[in-house]
């Protein structure tokens, strides 16, 4: 029988990159960890980065945890709801800052687990911080993280959950500002879409909560409009808007107020002449359109800020949970309002 002999390539390690640089292995170290606390000089570290990458050397993450006695992995767990660009460009920037403080992010896909169920499986890979977008974890859920070794729990939503520091996004100022905006421009009958995907409520009810609110006490009405993210669905309701009375819509967000204003030209509906239509988020797309789309602009925080804040909350576990309402709205008025 005839034997092949198969050569694996050793794996380079770092007393292979302290040789090439010509450094010692606790400067290898330094300065691939980015430690802070030991001054090396610039020409030093490029030497290092330099031999890292020609040798193909990557840190073990798992032994430099071991070393330091925590990890440095930050989970986030994927949405389990639809998220749109502007959130998926926060998230992208909060990624890109935590890189920058030398923290590993991590997604989590936890598809059929929600809430507590979900933290005890995010638990199990031991981070240091875990960042939660939407509602669901609930106090316990926290407790277990904590108890796992998870030095920082923020959540990312409307509410706030005990032991958890909070960035509460104020959705009821997101639908007020396109109330208050539709009644300045003279409409008295507004809808108000709600989306018929499952997670959006926690989202879409407070901004229909800040229209009602921003009407309150006028002789404008506001219509309910259940609606699904289909061509389908937005053409069923073009279809019935003649008699419906509705002079004006506040469509959730950018996405569904492109679906359902093509939908309504399409059924002969002008706009403005006919509804007045805003979205929200100020999507480019939306610039491109004919009407140009009126929207709610939305700022939420930097991704620098919130590093900083997972940073602080690693470096001083004890501390009390910081809870800041962020997320400002302003009215974008175009042609189609």
């Amino acid at each position: 029988m005839r034997s092949v002999m198969v050569q694996i390539p050793n794996t380079p390690t770092s007393a292979d990159v302290a040789r090439l640089a010509g450094v010692s292995r606790a400067t290898v170290s330094y300065v691939l960890n980015n430690t802070g606390a030991v001054r090396i000089s610039e020409p030093t570290r490029r030497r290092v980065h330099e031999a890292a990458r020609e040798l193909g050397y990557v840190p073990h993450a798992a032994a430099r945890s071991l070393r330091a006695g925590r990890s440095r992995m930050v989970l986030m767990p994927a949405p389990a709801i639809p998220v749109g660009p502007l959130y998926s460009r926060f998230l992208n920037e909060l990624q890109w800052a935590l890189g920058r403080l030398d923290y590993t992010v991590v997604q989590y896909g936890s598809v059929g687990l929600e809430g507590d169920e979900a933290a005890r499986a995010w638990a199990e890979l031991r981070p240091v911080a875990v960042l939660v977008p939407g509602a669901g974890l609930g106090p316990e859920g926290v407790a277990v993280l904590k108890r796992s070794g998870a030095r920082a729990v923020v959540t990312l939503g409307p509410g706030r959950v005990e032991g958890a520091h909070a960035l509460q996004m104020d959705h009821d100022a997101v639908g007020h500002c396109a109330g208050a905006h539709l009644y300045a421009r003279g409409r008295r009958r507004i809808g108000v879409v709600l989306p018929g995907e499952p997670g959006l409520e926690a989202y879409s009810r407070p901004r229909l909560a800040g229209v009602r609110e921003a009407l309150r006490g006028t002789d404008a009405t506001v219509t309910e409009l259940p609606l699904a993210y289909t061509e389908e669905a937005a053409a069923a309701l073009a279809l019935r808007w003649s008699g419906s009375g509705l002079d004006a819509v506040f469509a959730y967000n950018d996405e569904y107020a492109m679906l359902l204003m093509r939908a309504l030209q399409d059924e002969g509906v002008r706009v403005p002449e006919d509804v007045a239509v805003v979205g929200a988020d100020d999507l480019m797309l939306g610039r491109l359109l004919r009407p140009r789309l009126s929207t709610v602009r939305i700022e939420l925080p930097s991704g620098q800020d919130l590093a900083g804040l997972v940073d602080r909350a690693v470096r001083d576990p004890g501390g009390e949970p910081e809870v800041r309402t962020v997320l400002g709205a302003s009215v974008i008025r175009r042609e189609s309002s």
